[in-house]
Parts: structure tokens; C-alpha cells; sequence
């Protein structure tokens, strides 16, 4: 049943948060039901969130009225966020909920693999040799064999023209996975759940962006730029507020009207000459004991009145009989049978005007408390319910019999208490530890669902004009916000107690102690406990006063300690946790809290990184200009910098000579429009002895750097190299930035996680000095990764080495290097 209304709410289109009960208007009751009418599928395939064509996922769900799929190999986790700090799991996260949220805009459904965004990969060679290919190819074809697409389309081809790795993978993986899915010997273990399964064909949507045009007018071309009456858009007006979701990689698209045509290539299968479903009976015959089923449903549209949609619950109600009717010894009958009743049953509700919602006090509790729980339920038509019962998070049933007044709104108050064995809310793919190409899912069932079902439902048992459904709502929290207005979130539920370490890593550059703050928070009342801390041998932890003693539900206390190395101390973790009544709790919760998706966290474990740095240092005062978001601030004081985040304000009024050096945050001038009015203030300050780093901004067709950033010309060009191994040649030994005041030597390059850098620098005035070579396996060497140039008595940077990731990360050689850049002698 769960996954039934995961079903629903994607097909229907229906914006939902935190599983709130769907409200469709007429015009989307009429769309539902020609939906009901088409009996086939297609799924799209590509490697990230954003790469799916959006424009054609809209046409194929809301105007063929295909039941449509995304299947984004990864989450996307190893990319850029433009609109915060998050990266990693963290922006897999945010990136996982803004494709679900272009998902209910364009009326597809949304799957994933269990593979890892492990950053950018410039060939499949290089992707296969970090994701476990058998492993993710299996995911493939479990999607393809639950989800039975009558036509499956790649983005990209096998031939690399996508450019990225991940990309020419995932056709790859999609090609096998064409004729593994209905081969028996192939990943049996899946066929206790699903049924093999033989696509007609598959194809590759080609393209023409970025300078590279694929598509070729002897394709199969499809015209997706139609008007839809009932949606008042046409689809390449869907396309726009679908691919807008992804905000955190700054996709916000204009809309385009008018013809827009789509090209497609062949790559394996039946042949097809003018349409992508040629040979495909999408409608009812194709199951032969049904074929009166598309005239009633056909009947159930031609009478349809939007004024009155209760009028067609009667029809909806027989064709739902007929549909429970169907036998289920065929494969394909019991999978139709299963989708199309419940969609039949959604439109019988929407139809009868009814809303059902079930909502804690609190948004969160702990296992063992009690929770009280409000169930509420209204038909808004004139229609015949009654509500027989309802489940309590599956431990209570109460039976009501309860003939549904119109427009009543009904409350049924529940109080439960929840067992202590319930498990604590988490994103399933981050419950156990994970390898950096793949995540661990150690539930079957759970792979390729995008998201995690509700923490605990309330499922209502009805009757309709004669007929039992259950329906099954999400448990959530509601408030109303004075700004925002009524506000969802789902249901949480968490240990007693979560401690979390004010840093993610501490970086040690003397025996100097440092202070370490703990925060706990109680998610019940009346917690005591005591702060407990683990060191590795060489350090030591010393908290003035461990207990902890929080009145009320929400209180915190911080719990100081100090933290001391000494020069035998190994580089290790940090380990703390709440000991409360002999059981140790050791998680830390992050949140990530924006208007455009549902609220999430991460439960994970109470640790932090510590590093001891053999580092030197010049200089003290930093000037940081905010970009698009990162954590080098937080890592430079880490290390002794008084660090001054310059605000437009500070930068339009402030001198700057008070500042030994002055940093741009990642992606400064792509985000910052008012950076060109300071660019003489800024070159300014160099000349008169300052320095200015400038961290990697992007340049590309979407978004063109046409901005001056340093006081000679140079083009950031897209060159990077993905290999955090990659060889790196000092080949300007003398230059200060390897010698002051920290020698840098290879060593300082080891460690690195994820990449080298990105966006590098190429098309060089004579005035920069390089000072690295480095490539990626059987490419030339680049110089571009770190540029200087001297300007009047100061010295401006450019560089694309990833520091951004390489200091939150705690690598000790990249510290090193960007003190050298702080610290370049005046000339």
C-alpha cells in the first residue's frame, strides 16, 4: 500500500510535502482519468539530477499519459551547491528532494541506484573502477523489471559524446541491462520479487547543446512543444518549473512556447519509423478479458463535470470492480491490475472531494514515549462514506462506522506509545557506512525507492458507494508559520538525546589546546546523563564538567572541554557521545532546512576529525568574500586567522589595507552580480601590497564569465582533473608559494579526496606564473590549476584546486598550501 500512494502522488502530479493528502482541482481529476485510460510505460535513464529532459518527461506523463520514469543512477552527490554549504551526503539530500519535487511538476516517477556521485569522471573506465559495476547494473535491471517499460530512452550514448563519465555509464549499464532484465539466469535472486521482463526497444534522445549536435533529421523525431488545455501550459512551460527545482545547481530555466522537437536514435530492438510506441497497444485490449474497460473509462471522461466530480463516482467505482475482477495468473494483467486500481481509487476520492490527514503535537518523539496523534477526515461532495476504522501507526484499530457528513470536518484523537525497538528516522542509504563509489542497502526492497516512506502512518479504512479501500497517510507535524503560513514536516523520531561536536574537524598547528564545545539537545524531558569524549593516544580531553541535566523537551547545553596534542599524537577521530541510564547515545543530527523542499536531517554518528599540522604561518588578519557557499572561513579560523566575512557593505566602505590577504569564496563571481563594482577597489588593494585569491568560478554556455577578475586577462577554461591521485609537477620550484614559510613537497599532495580541481585556468597573459603540471591518465599536462601574478607591490591568485573540499576534509598538505598563498611576500 505504501508504495501505491508513492505511485499515486507522482502520476497525479499532485505537490506534496511530507505526504500531506493530495488536492486535485477538476482539470487534474480529467487528466487522471486518461491517464487511467493508457495502458504503457517508459523509462528514462541517465546519471544525475538534472540530466533527465524534463520537456520530454512532461509530454510523455501529462500528454501520451504514459506512466513515465526517471531513473537517476546517483544522487548527485559530488557536485557544486549553489545556494548553501552542503556537499556530500548533505547535498545528496537536498538534491534527492528537488528532483522528487520536479517530479510532481512533470508527472513522472523518480528511482535511483545505489551508486555514489563521487564528482566528475571523464570516461566509464575511470566511473567502473569506483562504482561496483555488477552491483549498480543489477539495480538497472531490477528498476527496469519492477517498473516494465514498454520503451526505455538513455540521455546519453555509449560513445562518450555526453562528456561526463557517469553519463556514458549510465547508457552503458542501460544497454545491458535491456536484455538482462528478461534473461532468468541473470540476477535470479530479484525474480522472488518481480518477473523478468523484455523492453521493445531502446533509445538514445539525442541532442543538440553545448556545441554538440547529435540529432540528424533521419531520426525518429517527436514534436513535445504542445499546448495542454487542462494544464492552461504548454510543455515546454512544464519543462521550465520542473528543471527550476534544481536550485542548488542554479537551473533555473526560462519557458519556452511553441513547436520543440525531439530526436531519438535507435540502439537496440524493434524498429520504429514514426513514433516511439509503434507496435506498443496502450490501450486495455492489450490485456484481451478487458477489452469494455476502456469504453467505460472513455464513458467516465465524455461525462465528466467539473462542477460536479462526485457524479463520476459511480462509474468510478464500476470500473474499479472491473478492475478487481482482473486474473493475476499473467504477469503483465497483475502489474496493470495493481497500478490501475490505485489510481482508480485516487480519482474516486478526489471525486467524492475527500481529504484525510493524520499529524502529531510534536515533529518529533522518542522511542518508548508516548505520541498523540490527530486523524482528520472530510468529504467535501455530496457522497456515500463512511469511515469503518483507523489504524494507529500500526498498533491501534479503532472501529467507528462513521457515515461522513458533507463538509464535515471530522477528529479523531489517538494517543499511542511507541515501542522501543522502533527504529530512528534516517535516510535509508545512510543508515550503514558506505564505500565512495556505492551506498550500502542492506533491505532488498528498499533499492531504487527515492525516498524513505514515513517514520509511522494512520491508514483509514473506508467504504465508497459500496466498495472498501484503505488509505494510508503519512504521520507529519503542522504549524503555521506568520510568514510562510501552514507549514508540513514529516514525523521524526529520534534518541533520547543527540550530542553534536561544534566542529567536523579540528586542525592543530602547535601542542596549543583548544577548546571543544559539544551541544546536546533533548528530544525528551527530563534527560540526565554525562558527556563521554574518545580520543586516539596523544591526546588528551578534559571537560571541566560532563553532566548534563535538560528540564524540557528541546533544551540544550553546551558541554566545554579541552583538547590538547602532543607531538606523538596521530592524526584520528573524535568520539563522543551521552551516557543516559547506562546507555551510551552517539549521534549528531544535521538539518537542512529550505522553503523549496521538505524538511531533512542526517542522523549520523557524534564524530569529528583531528589533525596535527607540522604548519607555519605570516599574517593574521583575512578579508573573505562570500560566494555560493563553503566552509574555508570556518577552516582558517581553525588555524589562528582572524577571518572577516566582507558583506557588500564592509567591501563598499572598509579599507582594505587592514587585511593581509583577502579570499573570494567559491563561485564569488557567479553568484555575486555587485563583484564587477569592486573590481578596482580590489585591484587596488593588490597594488598596494595586498593579496588577492580568487577560488574557482565556472564559465560555460548557461552561464558565461564575462566578469574582470584578475589585472591581466586569462579565460577559466573546464579543464580539471578528476584523479585525487593524480601526479603533481612542481615545475616552478622556487616560486615563494612552495617555500613560504612551508616547504611544499609531493607528500602534501597525498590524501586528497574526490578531485585535483576543477575549472582551470588557460589562455594565460604573460604577466602569470604557473607553478604545477598535472594531468589525468592519457591527457596533457595542464597549468593552469594555480596561476600568480605580481601587480604593483601585491600579488593576485587564481587557482582551481579544490580547497573547498580539501580543508573541510582536514588534509594536511592542502592547509599548507593555502598558508603559502596567504602568506606571498610583498614585491
Amino acid at each position: 500500500m505504501k508504495h501505491l500512494f508513492l505511485i499515486l502522488t507522482f502520476s497525479l502530479g499532485q505537490y506534496i510535502i511530507a505526504q500531506t493528502s493530495p488536492e486535485l482541482n477538476s482539470a487534474e481529476i480529467l487528466l487522471g482519468m486518461k491517464k487511467l485510460n493508457t495502458v504503457g510505460s517508459v523509462l528514462y535513464v541517465a546519471a544525475h539530477p538534472d540530466d533527465e529532459n524534463t520537456r520530454l518527461l512532461g509530454y510523455l506523463a501529462k500528454e501520451k499519459n504514459f506512466r513515465t520514469g526517471y531513473l537517476s543512477l546517483t544522487r548527485g552527490d559530488g557536485g557544486q551547491n549553489l545556494i548553501g554549504k552542503e556537499q556530500g551526503e548533505a547535498l545528496g539530500l537536498i538534491r534527492t528532494q528537488e528532483l522528487l519535487a520536479a517530479r510532481r511538476t512533470d508527472g513522472a516517477e523518480q528511482f535511483f541506484t545505489r551508486a555514489n556521485d563521487f564528482g566528475f569522471s571523464k570516461n566509464p573506465e575511470e566511473t567502473f573502477t569506483i562504482w561496483n559495476r555488477d552491483s549498480i547494473l543489477a539495480d538497472v535491471v531490477l528498476t527496469i523489471r519492477r517498473f516494465k517499460p514498454d520503451v526505455i530512452i538513455c540521455r546519453f550514448p555509449t560513445t562518450g559524446e555526453g562528456g561526463h563519465g557517469h553519463h556514458t555509464a549510465s547508457a552503458i549499464l542501460a544497454m545491458e541491462a535491456f536484455d538482462l532484465a528478461a534473461d532468468p539466469t541473470k540476477f535470479p535472486e530479484q525474480l522472488k520479487e518481480v518477473e523478468v521482463w523484455q523492453a521493445k526497444r531502446i533509445f538514445w534522445n539525442t541532442f543538440n547543446f553545448g556545441g554538440n549536435n547529435t540529432t540528424s533529421e533521419d531520426q525518429l523525431k517527436l514534436d513535445v512543444g504542445s499546448y495542454n488545455p487542462l494544464l492552461g501550459l504548454n510543455y515546454g512551460e512544464v519543462a521550465a518549473n520542473s528543471r527550476s527545482m534544481h536550485k542548488s545547481q542554479g537551473f533555473g530555466s526560462a519557458k519556452q512556447r511553441g513547436e520543440n522537437i525531439e530526436y531519438f536514435k535507435l540502439l537496440k530492438g524493434e524498429s520504429a519509423g514514426k513514433d516511439l510506441f509503434e507496435g506498443v497497444n496502450s490501450s486495455w485490449k492489450r490485456i484481451a478479458t478487458t477489452a469494455n474497460l476502456g469504453d467505460l473509462i472513455n464513458e467516465s471522461i465524455s461525462t465528466f463535470d467539473p462542477q460536479h466530480p462526485e457524479k463520476s463516482v459511480s462509474k468510478l467505482d464500476n470500473i474499479y470492480t472491473l478492475l478487481q475482477k482482473l486474473d493475476e495468473k499473467d504477469p503483465n494483467t497483475r502489474y496493470w491490475k495493481k497500478i490501475k486500481l490505485a489510481a482508480c481509487q485516487e480519482l474516486i476520492m478526489q471525486c467524492a472531494g475527500l481529504w484525510m490527514e493524520a499529524y502529531a503535537s510534536e515533529y518529533s518523539s522518542v522511542p518508548g514515549n508516548e505520541i498523540n496523534i490527530s486523524a482528520q477526515i472530510i468529504a467535501r461532495n455530496p457522497s456515500n462514506v463512511t469511515l469503518k476504522s483507523i489504524s494507529f501507526i500500526g498498533q491501534t484499530d479503532k472501529k467507528l462506522d462513521l457515515q461522513l457528513t458533507n463538509n464535515k470536518l471530522e477528529t479523531i484523537d489517538q494517543k499511542e506509545v511507541l515501542t522501543k525497538s522502533t527504529p530512528y528516522s534516517a535516510p535509508y542509504w545512510l543508515v550503514d557506512p558506505h564505500t565512495v563509489g556505492m551506498y550500502t542497502v542492506n533491505n532488498p526492497s528498499l533499492i531504487g525507492v527515492p525516498e524513505n516512506q514515513a517514520a509511522k502512518s494512520v491508514i483509514y479504512h473506508l467504504n465508497i458507494d459500496g466498495i472498501d479501500f484503505n488509505v494510508e497517510r503519512g504521520l507529519v507535524f503542522k504549524a503555521t508559520d506568520p510568514v510562510k503560513g501552514e507549514v508540513y514536516r514529516p514525523f521524526e523520531i529520534l534518541p533520547p538525546a543527540t550530542i553534536t561536536i561544534s566542529d567536523q574537524v579540528f586542525v592543530f598547528n602547535a601542542i596549543t589546546p583548544k577548546e571543544v564545545s559539544f551541544v546536546v539537545k533533548a528530544n525528551a524531558a527530563n534527560i540526565k546523563g554525562t558527556v563521554k569524549v574518545n580520543v586516539p593516544a596523544g591526546w588528551k580531553i578534559t571537560i571541566a564538567n560532563p553532566l548534563i541535566n535538560l528540564v524540557k523537551k528541546g533544551d540544550e547545553q553546551i558541554v566545554k572541554a579541552i583538547l590538547t596534542p602532543d607531538k606523538t599524537g596521530k592524526d584520528g577521530q573524535l568520539q563522543a557521545s551521552v551516557s543516559i541510564d547506562g546507555t551510551d547515545y552517539a549521534k549528531s543530527i544535521t538539518r537542512i532546512e529550505y522553503d523549496h523542499i521538505p524538511y531533512q536531517f542526517i542522523l549520523s554518528d557524534a564524530t569529528a576529525k583531528i589533525v596535527f599540522l607540522d604548519l607555519k604561518k605570516t599574517g593574521n588578519k583575512i578579508g573573505y568574500i562570500p560566494g555560493a557557499g563553503d566552509n574555508v572561513p570556518a577552516c582558517l579560523t581553525q588555524i589562528g586567522y582572524d577571518v572577516t566575512l566582507l558583506t557588500d557593505e564592509l567591501l563598499a566602505k572598509e579599507d582594505l589595507s587592514i587585511y593581509s590577504s583577502i579570499v573570494t569564496g567559491v563561485r564569488a563571481y557567479n553568484t555575486n552580480d555587485r563583484m564587477p563594482i569592486y573590481f578596482d577597489k580590489l585591484m587596488a588593494y593588490v597594488h598596494q601590497g595586498g593579496n588577492l585569491i580568487v577560488q574557482y568560478n565556472t564559465n560555460n554556455r548557461i552561464a558565461p564569465m564575462e566578469t574582470k577578475i584578475g589585472p591581466y586577462p586569462f579565460t577559466i577554461s573546464r579543464d580539471r582533473v578528476t584523479d585525487d591521485n593524480a601526479t603533481v609537477e612542481f615545475t616552478n620550484p622556487k616560486h615563494p608559494v612552495l617555500n613560504t614559510p612551508n616547504v611544499i613537497t609531493q607528500k602534501d599532495f597525498e590524501g586528497w579526496v574526490q578531485e585535483r580541481g576543477i575549472y582551470f585556468a588557460t589562455e594565460l597573459d604573460s604577466h602569470y606564473e604557473t607553478v604545477f603540471s598535472m594531468n589525468d591518465p592519457n591527457e596533457k599536462p595542464s597549468k593552469g590549476s594555480l596561476i600568480i601574478a605580481k601587480h604593483g607591490k601585491g600579488n593576485f591568485v587564481y587557482t582551481g584546486l579544490v580547497f573547498f573540499r580539501e580543508l573541510p576534509a582536514g588534509i594536511p598538505g592542502a592547509y599548507r598550501l593555502f598558508v603559502n598563498l596567504l602568506s606571498l611576500p610583498k614585491n
